[in-house]
């Protein structure tokens, strides 16, 4: 029954992602479409919706102070790195501590390729080369991210030194 009962769960799980998508408009309904291209859809779907969810929590942050080697999974400061482990906690995803550690984990995305939710990562202007800031992409060249006075804030990577200080981008979603 434990197999039939999680059969049934993936089935209904896909199901209502690909409705919910084909009326937001999100895809088209295929003719003749074969199981994997439905598969992948829906995996992109929800891969877009949970990326959604990481912005929506994260935006409730905004204004957060900044305070380097903040204690995770506390919410009344946040540093860089535990801001994003505690977003992508709230969704799910275990990362872990320091943006440093975090760019191991997940798959490579080119910069050109960036898609919300993914982490973005650069190095500090002291230490070239080195990996010491993560951020949340949004979509439209916009980061989610907490640094310095203003603690979180969203910014444009376009913007000031963010993008000559940029390293590399993960995917964990």
């Amino acid at each position: 029954m434990n197999k039939q009962t999680n059969w049934y769960k993936k089935l209904v799980v896909t199901a209502l992602t690909v409705s919910i998508g084909l009326s937001a408009g999100m895809i088209s309904a295929p003719h003749q479409a074969d199981a994997a291209t439905v598969s992948t859809t829906a995996s992109s779907i929800t891969a877009t919706s949970r990326g959604s969810s990481v912005i929506s929590i994260g935006r409730n942050y905004l204004g957060t102070p900044y305070l380097f080697g903040s204690k995770s999974g506390q919410t009344n400061t946040f540093d860089c790195s535990s801001f994003t482990q505690y977003v992508f906690k709230r969704v799910g995803v275990n990362l872990p501590r320091t943006s440093k550690s975090q760019a191991q984990v997940g798959s490579y995305v080119s910069r050109s390729n960036l898609r919300t939710g993914d982490l973005v990562f650069f190095s500090n202007p002291g230490k070239p080369g080195v990996i010491n800031h993560v951020a949340i992409y949004m979509g439209g060249g916009n980061l989610l991210q907490t640094y310095g006075a203003g603690g979180v804030r969203i910014t444009n990577m376009h913007s000031g030194t963010w993008s000559s200080r940029y390293m590399t981008a993960r995917r964990v979603l």
